[in-house]
């Protein structure tokens, strides 16, 4: 399993450009639903994110997508993913803090999450985009906390556009140069650590800190 993910994400425009050939206009859905649920719901972080759009917008540097709608489409799926995360969290979040770790959740990144939202204050909604895991759980926490949906949902449409607009026309712009092509496997990867960087920052400081304490 964990093994075929990694070749999945190691040949994502291969995965993709197969899914485009096969369903070709549908295929705008499936990406809506990937990204939707990858920022709309708790148990589903281990979705890609980053390299998706990145992927994504290579391909429509080929013409087989239109990639002005594909912002559009995903821009509008991650705003409504966060949105319903909100809400989420604001109806059920503190009974989810209650929870044990399952197969599908983890509370570990829920705390995780509230530690980076705590640090951050508001700008987390923006920030936590780019960051693999907390992205997923940033707008569950905010729906936890005393921040009004207002509020975060101006910081959601702001977050939402960078980050879409980042990787999208990214992959547009860079995804089709040859050397781009022939590395496209390890750029994604690339991607992937970079976007983590920051959390493992977090866990790092987290690590020192816990360490002092039992000193």
């Amino acid at each position: 399993m964990f093994l075929e993910f990694i070749n999945i994400i190691l040949h994502l425009d291969t995965y993709l450009q197969a899914i485009v050939n096969e369903y070709a206009t549908l295929t705008y859905a499936i990406l809506f639903l990937i990204i939707f649920l990858e920022t709309g719901l708790v148990v589903t972080p281990f979705l890609p994110g980053d390299s998706l759009l990145f992927a994504a917008g290579a391909i429509a540097a080929t013409r087989a997508l239109n990639v002005e709608f594909l912002f559009l489409i995903l821009f509008i799926a991650a705003v409504l993913g966060d949105t319903v995360n909100y809400h989420l969290g604001k109806y059920i979040g503190p009974k989810v803090f209650k929870k044990e770790n399952s197969l599908l959740f983890h509370k570990e990144h829920l705390v995780r999450a509230q530690t980076f939202y705590q640090k951050y204050g508001k700008k987390t909604i923006i920030l936590a985009r780019f960051v693999p895991i907390i992205r997923t759980f940033a707008p569950f926490v905010a729906g936890i906390g005393t921040m009004s949906y207002g509020v975060f949902l101006w910081y959601n449409i702001i977050g939402a556009a960078l980050w879409c607009g980042l990787f999208i026309f990214g992959g547009f712009i860079f995804g089709n140069v040859p050397w781009v092509k022939e590395h496209f496997g390890i750029l994604i990867i690339t991607i992937i650590v970079l976007s983590i960087v920051p959390l493992l920052k977090e866990a790092y400081t987290h690590f020192i800190a816990k360490k002092n304490r039992a000193q």
